[in-house]
């Protein structure tokens, strides 16, 4: 009698193990109508809708500076939560480094920030806050 009931012992064991194993090799096809890839598209009407990128416009009010001496560069951030820190970068080589000034946006997500460059030449600029990178400004330093 024992051997009988290890006998069905061992083959409800690996018949179990054979169902795990031929679930993991077909893969979520295999495990009903219900589930979900996730790589498959969302149904639609089930919370798909991603919320807008957020985005950052920038203009300066001048295209050439002395050094040292005031401009504005100022815009508007969308889709981002108002009082939202944004923060002046230069292009230094081939690398963007944060200059100390920033400002946070206001209720409506503009911005209006006071700079003063002192590095002549050339120089590109941009604004990044919020997860968004605002296009280039170009202001020449002489």
């Amino acid at each position: 009698m024992n051997r009988l009931k290890l006998k069905y012992a061992s083959v409800k064991y690996v018949s179990v193990a054979g169902i795990a194993a031929l679930a993991v090799l077909t893969g979520p096809a295999a495990a009903g109508a219900g589930a979900v890839s996730p790589h498959a598209p969302h149904a639609p009407g089930a919370g798909a809708t991603a919320a807008p990128r957020p985005t950052l416009t920038a203009k300066s009010t001048v295209s050439s500076v002395r050094a040292w001496h005031n401009f504005r560069i100022y815009g508007v951030g969308r889709h981002m939560r108002p009082g939202t820190r944004v923060t002046l970068q230069q292009k230094q080589g081939k690398w963007w480094v944060s200059l100390p000034a920033s400002v946070y946006t206001a209720r409506s997500g503009a911005y209006n920030m006071r700079v003063k460059l002192g590095w002549k030449g050339r120089n590109a600029l941009r604004i990044v806050g919020g997860r968004a990178i605002s296009p280039v400004v170009r202001v020449t330093v002489r």
